[in-house]
């Protein structure tokens, strides 16, 4: 099997693939043409992220079986493109979290006592002592913004500084957080109270822009901000006018809305602004770690091994896959409308696969609903690998079952979701590649969830559609297709409806549809 590696990855995991008989070639650094060039030859390659495996050169790696990507993200990769081709993309999660978190220590120290000034002042010649005083973090509250896996460890870390430890994450348990003696608290309580706010979330839709104009004005005179997740997430421009306007009293930054980011960008001008580039997850360890991770999955290939990181999957039979990807589409597609009408923690996840489906291996119908429940909390860093492991870290309850007939379709999911001491069904089908939801609740819907959806609770009573319609005409949002679903046969009592519209709705829309007459809920999901 011959190994191309496109992109450094450590020499540990080189010499780990050479000693398991694999022919390995390094060339870095390549241009396009030249990758296009030599793919044909190989079997696997070895990427970071900025290499782009795109559907070109994945056509052209005619002998290609697997795509390792030595890191988290898949950004760069078409994994839809390769899992036509049958081939395997597997990456590296948590390979580098320790080295995320404890960078994120190191920028709240170097922002609390002006480390990098001090050092830039003492190499200049001078001696400003008095200059740099800077503040104590024990006894201090940190508020750490996202309690995954990065933001877990960073607030075990706070801990041990003899920090007091709060924690915004609407998607973490209580039980979760109180394993490492850390208070969860609702965002604006988090920005009020902190003396020291750190960000560890995706960038999804959602969390673009997070910590803006309105979170600063909330927030303690003095506080601290480090961002060592995604650029956007901080509004750069605000931070800027908090830094200059003294509410914000020093931040330290890892990441950029663009990067490099400009010479031009007036957070560089500042004084008390600490700045690294994007090198969080750069230690030697991680590299070891997620080169590794990948070295070892490519010689899993070799030897007939599962692959233990794949995104994507290798191990349905090619017989069975054209058969088994509508069922998990749906799946994911369920996934989602119940975390965005649930919301919040995620208690427990029930699926009942029935009839001909229920002879498949139907583990990926499980981690396809799962990916579903977490994509819009944690975006594209959620994969079907990563899913079940995230749901056990997060005390999820899950519970599968198999009946061998269904009585009214040859093959049905049924899906029951707890959150927050709410419980949402959700009942499926396939006809061929077609997906359709069949019922959310009490609803008779069957619709295929494709699109952007407004989904909504009302008041069965006449005008109320009416009224949607024309906010929606006002706010020029055309309405391409509706299902009302009512429970029972009589009028009254409360109806679902679903709204296929071709632009998603703004949130003010949204808030707008609610204040209506009749109207008891809103919420969007793209689908």
């Amino acid at each position: 099997m011959k190994v191309l590696v496109a992109e450094p990855i450590s020499e540990e995991a080189i010499e780990y693939m050479r000693n398991n008989g694999l022919e390995v070639d390094v060339k870095t650094g390549m241009t396009r043409e030249q990758l296009l060039q030599e793919i044909p030859e190989y079997d696997a390659i070895v990427v970071r992220s900025q290499t782009k495996v795109d559907a070109e050169v994945i056509n052209a790696g005619k002998k290609l079986k697997i795509i390792g990507r030595a890191g988290v993200g898949v950004d760069n990769i078409d994994i839809n493109a390769a899992t036509q081709r049958g081939i395997v993309v597997a990456n590296a999660p948590g390979g580098n979290t320790i080295s995320t978190a404890e960078h994120t220590i190191a920028l709240i120290l170097a922002a609390a006592r002006k480390i990098p000034q001090a050092d830039r002042s003492v190499k200049e010649g001078k001696w400003e002592r008095k200059k740099f005083v800077g503040v104590e973090l024990r006894g201090k509250t940190a508020g750490v913004i996202g309690l995954g896996r990065v933001g877990f460890e960073v607030a075990k870390r706070c801990k041990a500084l003899e920090m007091n430890v709060i924690a915004y994450d609407p998607f973490v348990s209580k039980e979760r957080a109180e394993q490492i003696g850390v208070k969860l608290v609702d965002l604006d309580t988090l920005l009020a109270s902190s003396d020291v706010i750190t960000v560890h979330v995706p960038r999804t839709k959602e969390t673009m822009g997070l910590i803006g104009k309105e979170q600063f004005e909330k927030m303690k005179d003095g506080v601290i901000v480090v961002n060592a997740a995604r650029g956007g997430i901080v509004d750069e421009r605000a931070l800027y006018e908090a830094i200059k306007s003294g509410k914000v009293a020093a931040a330290a930054l890892d990441v950029y809305e663009k990067e490099p980011p400009s010479p031009d960008n007036p957070l560089l001008k500042l004084e008390n602004v600490v700045t690294t580039p994007h090198i969080a997850a750069s230690t030697r360890e991680a590299q070891l770690n997620v080169g590794m991770i990948i070295a070892e999955d490519i010689v899993n290939m070799s030897k007939g091994l599962p692959v233990r990181n794949a995104v994507n999957l290798p191990s349905i039979e090619p017989a069975e896959f054209e058969f088994m990807m509508p069922f998990l589409t749906l799946a994911e597609k369920m996934g989602k409308i119940a975390s965005v009408r649930l919301g919040g923690v995620i208690k427990k996840v029930k699926i009942t696969c029935s009839g001909k489906i229920a002879t498949k291996n139907t583990e990926f119908i499980t981690r396809a609903l799962l990916k579903g429940l977490f994509e819009p909390i944690l975006g594209n860093e959620i994969n079907l690998v990563s899913a079940k492991p995230v749901a056990v870290e997060r005390g999820i309850m899950i519970e599968e079952s198999k009946v061998e007939s269904s009585e009214h379709y040859e093959s049905l999911v049924e899906v029951w979701v707890e959150s927050n001491g709410k419980e949402m069904y959700l009942a499926g089908t396939c006809f061929g590649s077609e997906y359709r939801i069949l019922k959310i609740d009490v609803y008779n819907v069957n619709f295929v969830p494709k699109g952007h959806y407004v989904i909504s609770l009302h008041e069965d009573k006449p005008g109320v559609i009416g009224r949607v319609g024309m906010l929606f005409g006002k706010n020029n949002i055309n309405i391409a297709g509706m299902i009302v679903g009512r429970s029972g046969d009589k009028p009254g009592g409360i109806q679902l409806m679903l709204l296929l519209v071709d632009d998603p709705p703004t949130p003010e829309v949204l808030e707008e549809m609610t204040k209506l007459d009749g109207i008891i809920d809103a919420t969007y999901v793209e689908l």
